[in-house]
């Protein structure tokens, strides 16, 4: 009985031990396994990048298989961006190209219709006044013919007269001139009148009209003057010039101060002039 007691005794006092002795081994494997595992990441961190191709890959070509890019390519390397990127595919695109169309149409519009030149328009309104003088020594007629013109100005700025001119012819010969340089500066969207005189002078040439101005029995002494206007105009980058013909009567015997029209017309503003009809 001692024995067998004993023996048990023994026994049950190896137990623990033996326990304690597994717990311990697997503490060594556990940790043996951890300190394994830094070793084999250790490893994977040192092992050289390989890359693996198939049938239908290839090597790459910046990074020749290393998976490092070089230091000195870096600013010359490109991003590449799959075709499926939501950032290649921005939103209301459409509605953005549509709204700048719109505008470019918009505002071409408005600078188109604010700045396009367009013809000023230039009218004879007619004599305003005759002053006649008499040269009896040479037999003479001496007049001063005031004449107006009539300017509007129909575009967003202004617009400068470079000058006028007028000839007076009597059957064909000029018996006046007169030349008007920078005469005036019209205004955006207005009208503007202008007037000139011309000096005309009627004797050797036409002594007859000498006698027939100074005929007392007569007392309306009219005689028939064409007369020729240029305008030159400019505006912008453009120049343009209008010419203006008119028949006029003017009473020679007296001095007159009232509106004469007659007949007139106006070119295309292209420079051209017309000839005189006489």
């Amino acid at each position: 009985m001692g024995t067998r007691l004993s023996r048990s005794g023994s026994r049950a006092s190896l137990l623990p031990d033996r326990q304690r002795s597994g717990r311990r081994a697997e503490d060594r494997d556990s940790d043996n396994e951890s300190l394994d595992g830094l070793d084999r990441r250790e490893d994977i961190a040192q092992f050289p990048y390989v890359e693996f191709t198939g049938r239908d890959s290839i090597t790459c070509p910046t990074c020749q298989g290393t998976g490092r890019i070089p230091s000195g390519q870096v600013n010359e390397l490109v991003a590449l961006i799959p075709y499926s990127d939501q950032r290649l595919r921005p939103q209301r695109t459409k509605q953005y190209v549509v709204l700048s169309v719109v505008l470019c149409l918009l505002v071409s519009s408005l600078v188109a219709f604010f700045l396009f030149p367009r013809s000023v328009v230039v009218v004879d309104s007619g004599i305003r006044s005759v002053t006649v003088r008499f040269d009896h020594s040479k037999m003479k007629v001496l007049m001063n013919m005031t004449s107006t013109l009539n300017f509007t100005n129909p575009n967003f700025f202004s617009v400068l007269v470079q000058s006028v001119s007028c000839q007076v012819l009597y059957m064909k010969t000029v018996i006046g001139t007169q030349q008007m340089d920078n005469a005036t500066t019209i205004q955006p969207l207005t009208s503007l009148q202008v007037s000139y005189t011309v000096s005309v002078e009627i004797g050797s040439s036409a002594p007859y009209v000498y006698a027939f101005c100074t005929m007392p029995s007569i007392k309306v002494h009219n005689i028939v003057v064409f007369m020729q206007t240029s305008v030159k105009t400019s505006y912008m980058v453009r120049t343009s010039q209008n010419s203006l013909e008119a028949y006029r009567y003017i009473d020679c015997g007296s001095n007159t101060t009232r509106l004469q029209t007659g007949r007139s017309s106006t070119d295309p503003p292209d420079g051209s002039l017309h000839s005189p009809l006489l």
